[in-house]
Protein backbone atom coordinates (compact mmCIF):
# COMPACT_ATOMS: atom_id res chain seq x y z
CA UNK A 1 0.00 0.00 0.00
CA UNK A 2 1.38 3.40 -1.10
CA UNK A 3 2.38 6.40 1.57
CA UNK A 4 -0.61 8.13 -0.31
CA UNK A 5 -3.14 5.21 0.27
CA UNK A 6 -2.40 4.21 3.74
CA UNK A 7 -2.62 8.14 4.43
CA UNK A 8 -6.22 8.09 3.46
CA UNK A 9 -6.72 4.66 5.17
CA UNK A 10 -5.98 5.79 8.72
CA UNK A 11 -7.98 9.31 8.32
CA UNK A 12 -10.94 7.63 7.37
CA UNK A 13 -10.76 5.32 9.86
CA UNK A 14 -10.13 7.82 12.93
CA UNK A 15 -12.85 10.08 10.91
CA UNK A 16 -15.28 6.90 11.30
CA UNK A 17 -14.07 6.04 15.27
CA UNK A 18 -14.85 9.74 16.37
CA UNK A 19 -18.05 10.00 14.49
CA UNK A 20 -19.36 7.12 16.87
CA UNK A 21 -17.56 8.63 19.43
CA UNK A 22 -19.36 11.40 19.04
CA UNK A 23 -22.94 9.77 19.22
CA UNK A 24 -21.60 8.42 22.61
CA UNK A 25 -21.04 11.75 24.30
CA UNK A 26 -22.93 13.54 26.53
CA UNK A 27 -25.13 13.46 29.92
CA UNK A 28 -27.40 11.03 29.29
CA UNK A 29 -26.45 7.10 29.74
CA UNK A 30 -27.87 5.65 26.46
CA UNK A 31 -27.57 2.74 24.41
CA UNK A 32 -26.10 4.16 21.31
CA UNK A 33 -27.40 0.86 19.04
CA UNK A 34 -30.06 0.35 20.27
CA UNK A 35 -31.02 4.32 20.27
CA UNK A 36 -30.30 3.83 16.16
CA UNK A 37 -32.53 1.03 16.23
CA UNK A 38 -35.03 2.68 17.48
CA UNK A 39 -34.89 5.67 15.41
CA UNK A 40 -34.84 3.19 12.43
CA UNK A 41 -37.60 2.12 13.20
CA UNK A 42 -39.75 4.63 14.54
CA UNK A 43 -40.36 3.81 17.76
CA UNK A 44 -40.38 6.99 20.13
CA UNK A 45 -37.92 6.41 22.53
CA UNK A 46 -35.70 8.25 24.52
CA UNK A 47 -32.87 6.91 23.36
CA UNK A 48 -34.13 7.44 19.58
CA UNK A 49 -34.72 10.73 20.75
CA UNK A 50 -31.65 11.64 21.61
CA UNK A 51 -29.86 10.44 19.48
CA UNK A 52 -32.19 11.16 16.36
CA UNK A 53 -32.82 14.91 17.08
CA UNK A 54 -29.78 15.87 19.58
CA UNK A 55 -26.11 13.84 18.62
CA UNK A 56 -26.57 12.69 15.08
CA UNK A 57 -27.43 16.20 13.85
CA UNK A 58 -24.58 17.64 15.49
CA UNK A 59 -22.07 14.73 14.71
CA UNK A 60 -23.43 15.09 11.09
CA UNK A 61 -22.46 18.77 10.62
CA UNK A 62 -19.13 18.77 13.07
CA UNK A 63 -18.01 16.03 10.17
CA UNK A 64 -19.31 18.07 7.12
CA UNK A 65 -18.15 21.54 8.31
CA UNK A 66 -14.81 19.73 9.15
CA UNK A 67 -14.32 18.25 6.29
CA UNK A 68 -15.51 21.61 3.68
CA UNK A 69 -12.96 23.45 5.75
CA UNK A 70 -10.26 21.34 5.29
CA UNK A 71 -11.19 20.76 1.61
CA UNK A 72 -11.66 24.68 0.98
CA UNK A 73 -8.37 25.43 2.53
CA UNK A 74 -6.32 22.77 0.39
CA UNK A 75 -8.09 23.62 -2.61
CA UNK A 76 -7.49 27.36 -2.18
CA UNK A 77 -3.86 26.72 -1.34
CA UNK A 78 -3.56 25.26 -4.46
CA UNK A 79 -5.13 27.85 -6.32
CA UNK A 80 -2.81 31.15 -4.48
CA UNK A 81 -0.08 28.74 -4.44
CA UNK A 82 0.32 29.60 -0.67
CA UNK A 83 0.41 27.83 2.27
CA UNK A 84 -0.59 30.66 4.09
CA UNK A 85 -4.03 30.56 2.46
CA UNK A 86 -7.33 29.60 3.98
CA UNK A 87 -10.86 29.99 3.59
CA UNK A 88 -11.14 33.50 5.45
CA UNK A 89 -8.60 34.57 2.64
CA UNK A 90 -11.79 35.40 0.38
CA UNK A 91 -13.79 37.26 3.35
CA UNK A 92 -16.23 34.92 2.53
CA UNK A 93 -16.67 34.14 6.34
CA UNK A 94 -16.32 37.04 7.28
CA UNK A 95 -19.79 38.45 4.78
CA UNK A 96 -21.56 35.26 5.75
CA UNK A 97 -20.83 36.11 9.70
CA UNK A 98 -22.09 39.84 8.99
CA UNK A 99 -25.49 38.75 7.42
CA UNK A 100 -26.09 36.55 10.79
CA UNK A 101 -25.02 39.46 12.95
CA UNK A 102 -27.49 41.86 10.66
CA UNK A 103 -30.35 38.99 11.81
CA UNK A 104 -29.31 39.27 15.21
CA UNK A 105 -28.90 43.20 15.51
CA UNK A 106 -32.39 43.88 13.75
CA UNK A 107 -34.47 40.99 15.79
CA UNK A 108 -35.28 39.20 12.72
CA UNK A 109 -33.94 35.78 14.38
CA UNK A 110 -36.07 35.85 17.22
CA UNK A 111 -39.47 36.27 15.19
CA UNK A 112 -38.10 33.94 12.67
CA UNK A 113 -35.25 31.26 13.10
CA UNK A 114 -34.64 30.11 9.86
CA UNK A 115 -33.47 34.19 9.19
CA UNK A 116 -30.07 33.13 10.75
CA UNK A 117 -28.76 30.63 8.58
CA UNK A 118 -30.52 32.17 5.34
CA UNK A 119 -28.47 35.29 5.93
CA UNK A 120 -25.53 34.06 6.53
CA UNK A 121 -26.24 32.13 3.06
CA UNK A 122 -27.14 35.59 1.98
CA UNK A 123 -23.92 36.92 2.57
CA UNK A 124 -21.61 34.79 2.02
CA UNK A 125 -23.55 34.72 -1.92
CA UNK A 126 -22.96 38.38 -2.00
CA UNK A 127 -18.95 38.33 -1.27
CA UNK A 128 -19.03 35.69 -4.08
CA UNK A 129 -20.42 38.02 -6.48
CA UNK A 130 -18.61 40.79 -5.85
CA UNK A 131 -15.54 38.66 -5.67
CA UNK A 132 -16.43 37.77 -9.50
CA UNK A 133 -17.32 40.91 -10.45
CA UNK A 134 -13.71 42.44 -8.97
CA UNK A 135 -11.53 39.33 -10.65
CA UNK A 136 -10.94 40.27 -13.66
CA UNK A 137 -6.85 39.97 -13.36
CA UNK A 138 -5.12 36.76 -11.76
CA UNK A 139 -4.79 35.31 -8.61
CA UNK A 140 -2.92 37.71 -6.71
CA UNK A 141 -6.37 40.18 -7.49
CA UNK A 142 -8.50 37.63 -6.28
CA UNK A 143 -6.42 37.76 -2.84
CA UNK A 144 -6.15 41.41 -2.60
CA UNK A 145 -10.10 41.64 -3.43
CA UNK A 146 -10.41 38.68 -0.88
CA UNK A 147 -8.97 40.96 1.51
CA UNK A 148 -10.81 44.01 1.53
CA UNK A 149 -13.92 42.10 1.50
CA UNK A 150 -12.63 40.48 4.91
CA UNK A 151 -11.53 44.14 6.17
CA UNK A 152 -14.63 45.37 5.34
CA UNK A 153 -16.77 42.49 7.39
CA UNK A 154 -14.74 43.17 10.35
CA UNK A 155 -15.12 47.00 10.28
CA UNK A 156 -18.77 46.62 10.02
CA UNK A 157 -19.02 43.82 12.57
CA UNK A 158 -17.57 46.07 14.70
CA UNK A 159 -19.49 48.89 14.12
CA UNK A 160 -22.76 46.50 14.72
CA UNK A 161 -21.19 45.49 17.92
CA UNK A 162 -20.60 48.68 19.36
CA UNK A 163 -24.35 49.90 18.27
CA UNK A 164 -26.46 46.90 19.84
CA UNK A 165 -28.21 48.52 22.36
CA UNK A 166 -28.74 45.48 24.86
CA UNK A 167 -25.84 43.79 26.65
CA UNK A 168 -27.64 40.51 26.41
CA UNK A 169 -27.92 40.96 22.35
CA UNK A 170 -24.64 41.61 22.47
CA UNK A 171 -23.54 38.93 24.66
CA UNK A 172 -25.13 36.41 21.87
CA UNK A 173 -23.83 37.57 18.51
CA UNK A 174 -20.25 37.23 20.57
CA UNK A 175 -21.07 33.77 21.52
CA UNK A 176 -22.86 33.46 17.52
CA UNK A 177 -19.67 34.52 16.48
CA UNK A 178 -16.92 32.57 18.60
CA UNK A 179 -18.93 29.03 16.83
CA UNK A 180 -20.54 26.09 18.63
CA UNK A 181 -22.45 23.21 17.14
CA UNK A 182 -24.47 23.12 21.06
CA UNK A 183 -27.56 23.95 19.31
CA UNK A 184 -27.60 21.59 16.01
CA UNK A 185 -30.74 20.64 14.88
CA UNK A 186 -31.95 18.28 12.53
CA UNK A 187 -33.08 21.77 10.93
CA UNK A 188 -29.51 22.85 10.60
CA UNK A 189 -28.70 19.96 8.62
CA UNK A 190 -31.21 19.73 6.58
CA UNK A 191 -30.64 23.84 5.85
CA UNK A 192 -26.68 23.53 5.45
CA UNK A 193 -26.63 19.95 3.41
CA UNK A 194 -26.96 21.70 0.17
CA UNK A 195 -24.69 23.89 0.53
CA UNK A 196 -22.10 21.79 1.95
CA UNK A 197 -22.37 18.61 -0.47
CA UNK A 198 -22.45 21.00 -3.89
CA UNK A 199 -19.64 23.89 -2.73
CA UNK A 200 -17.50 20.02 -1.91
CA UNK A 201 -17.94 18.43 -5.28
CA UNK A 202 -17.12 21.74 -7.40
CA UNK A 203 -13.75 22.18 -5.18
CA UNK A 204 -13.21 18.28 -5.92
CA UNK A 205 -13.87 18.62 -9.68
CA UNK A 206 -10.76 21.48 -9.37
CA UNK A 207 -8.00 19.01 -9.06
CA UNK A 208 -6.22 18.48 -12.51
CA UNK A 209 -6.98 22.35 -12.64
CA UNK A 210 -4.72 23.05 -9.79
CA UNK A 211 -2.33 20.88 -10.56
CA UNK A 212 -1.82 22.52 -13.87
CA UNK A 213 -1.69 25.91 -12.41
CA UNK A 214 1.75 24.34 -9.96
CA UNK A 215 3.14 24.80 -13.32
CA UNK A 216 2.12 28.86 -13.85
CA UNK A 217 -0.73 30.12 -14.97
CA UNK A 218 0.40 30.58 -18.39
CA UNK A 219 1.78 26.99 -18.63
CA UNK A 220 -1.77 25.72 -17.49
CA UNK A 221 -3.72 27.86 -19.99
CA UNK A 222 -1.82 26.53 -23.28
CA UNK A 223 -2.70 22.93 -21.47
CA UNK A 224 -6.69 23.63 -21.95
CA UNK A 225 -7.21 24.68 -18.19
CA UNK A 226 -8.68 28.70 -17.76
CA UNK A 227 -7.37 30.40 -14.88
CA UNK A 228 -10.61 32.28 -15.31
CA UNK A 229 -12.75 28.87 -14.70
CA UNK A 230 -10.59 27.77 -12.25
CA UNK A 231 -11.06 30.80 -10.08
CA UNK A 232 -14.75 30.70 -10.40
CA UNK A 233 -15.02 27.12 -9.24
CA UNK A 234 -12.87 27.14 -6.25
CA UNK A 235 -14.58 30.97 -4.88
CA UNK A 236 -18.34 29.57 -5.58
CA UNK A 237 -17.27 26.26 -3.87
CA UNK A 238 -15.58 27.70 -0.87
CA UNK A 239 -18.50 30.45 -0.53
CA UNK A 240 -21.09 27.63 -0.71
CA UNK A 241 -19.01 25.15 1.71
CA UNK A 242 -17.78 28.01 4.17
CA UNK A 243 -21.15 29.99 3.83
CA UNK A 244 -23.21 26.61 4.96
CA UNK A 245 -21.11 26.20 8.00
CA UNK A 246 -21.04 29.63 9.35
CA UNK A 247 -24.97 29.55 8.89
CA UNK A 248 -25.01 26.82 11.32
CA UNK A 249 -22.11 27.01 13.27
CA UNK A 250 -20.57 29.67 13.35
CA UNK A 251 -16.87 31.19 12.93
CA UNK A 252 -14.85 28.47 12.94
CA UNK A 253 -11.31 29.30 12.00
CA UNK A 254 -7.56 28.00 10.81
CA UNK A 255 -8.99 24.02 9.73
CA UNK A 256 -8.40 25.14 6.42
CA UNK A 257 -4.86 26.24 7.60
CA UNK A 258 -3.74 23.62 9.41
CA UNK A 259 -5.01 20.12 7.76
CA UNK A 260 -3.32 21.05 4.28
CA UNK A 261 0.07 22.39 6.18
CA UNK A 262 0.11 18.81 8.36
CA UNK A 263 -0.71 16.66 5.71
CA UNK A 264 1.18 17.76 3.03
CA UNK A 265 4.41 15.64 3.37
CA UNK A 266 2.49 12.76 3.45
CA UNK A 267 0.14 13.51 0.93
CA UNK A 268 2.37 15.03 -1.52
CA UNK A 269 2.89 18.28 -3.46
CA UNK A 270 0.21 17.77 -5.99
CA UNK A 271 -2.99 19.69 -5.25
CA UNK A 272 -5.25 17.18 -6.09
CA UNK A 273 -3.84 14.49 -3.87
CA UNK A 274 -4.39 17.12 -0.64
CA UNK A 275 -8.23 17.55 -0.90
CA UNK A 276 -9.35 14.08 -0.05
CA UNK A 277 -6.67 13.84 3.41
CA UNK A 278 -7.34 17.60 3.69
CA UNK A 279 -11.14 16.63 3.30
CA UNK A 280 -10.91 13.98 6.02
CA UNK A 281 -8.24 15.37 8.47
CA UNK A 282 -10.65 18.63 8.81
CA UNK A 283 -13.22 16.24 9.63
CA UNK A 284 -11.40 14.43 12.35
CA UNK A 285 -10.17 17.58 13.67
CA UNK A 286 -13.22 19.14 14.06
CA UNK A 287 -15.04 15.95 15.33
CA UNK A 288 -12.18 15.92 18.14
CA UNK A 289 -12.17 19.33 19.33
CA UNK A 290 -16.49 19.08 19.50
CA UNK A 291 -15.90 16.17 21.77
CA UNK A 292 -13.31 18.08 23.70
CA UNK A 293 -15.64 20.97 24.43
CA UNK A 294 -18.09 18.65 25.94
CA UNK A 295 -15.97 17.51 28.44
CA UNK A 296 -16.42 18.76 31.85
CA UNK A 297 -12.62 19.73 32.33
CA UNK A 298 -13.22 22.02 29.23
CA UNK A 299 -15.59 24.47 31.25
CA UNK A 300 -19.29 25.32 29.94
CA UNK A 301 -18.30 28.66 28.23
CA UNK A 302 -15.34 27.01 25.77
CA UNK A 303 -16.88 27.57 21.88
CA UNK A 304 -15.79 25.10 19.37
CA UNK A 305 -14.06 28.17 17.33
CA UNK A 306 -12.07 29.07 20.52
CA UNK A 307 -10.50 25.22 20.20
CA UNK A 308 -9.90 25.65 16.71
CA UNK A 309 -7.88 28.56 16.81
CA UNK A 310 -5.77 27.56 19.79
CA UNK A 311 -4.89 24.29 18.00
CA UNK A 312 -4.15 26.41 14.34
CA UNK A 313 -2.42 29.61 15.92
CA UNK A 314 1.10 27.97 16.77
CA UNK A 315 0.66 25.85 13.73
CA UNK A 316 0.32 29.57 11.04
CA UNK A 317 3.13 31.08 13.54
CA UNK A 318 5.01 28.21 12.54
CA UNK A 319 4.99 27.96 8.97
CA UNK A 320 5.38 32.10 9.03
CA UNK A 321 8.76 30.71 10.57
CA UNK A 322 9.48 28.04 8.11
CA UNK A 323 8.41 30.85 5.49
CA UNK A 324 10.53 33.53 6.63
CA UNK A 325 12.33 35.59 4.12
CA UNK A 326 10.94 33.14 1.24
CA UNK A 327 9.22 34.55 -1.56
CA UNK A 328 5.15 32.12 -1.13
Amino acid sequence: MSRYALTVTILATLVLALALLSLTAGPAGIDVTQGLSDMLHGRATIAATIIGQIRLPRMTLALLIGATLGLSGAALQGLVRNPLADPGVLGISGCGALGAVLVFYTGVSAVWAPALPLAALSGAGLATLLLLVLTRGGTLVLVLAGAALGSMSAALLALTLNLVPSPYASYEIMHWLMGSLSRASQQDVLIAMPGLLIGSALLFSTGRSLDALTLGEDVAQTMGFSLRVVQWRVVIGTALAVGSGVAVAGGIGFVGLVMPHLLRPLAGARPSRLLLPSALGGAALLLAADLFVRLPVSGAELQLGVVTSLIGTPVFFWQVWRLRGRPV
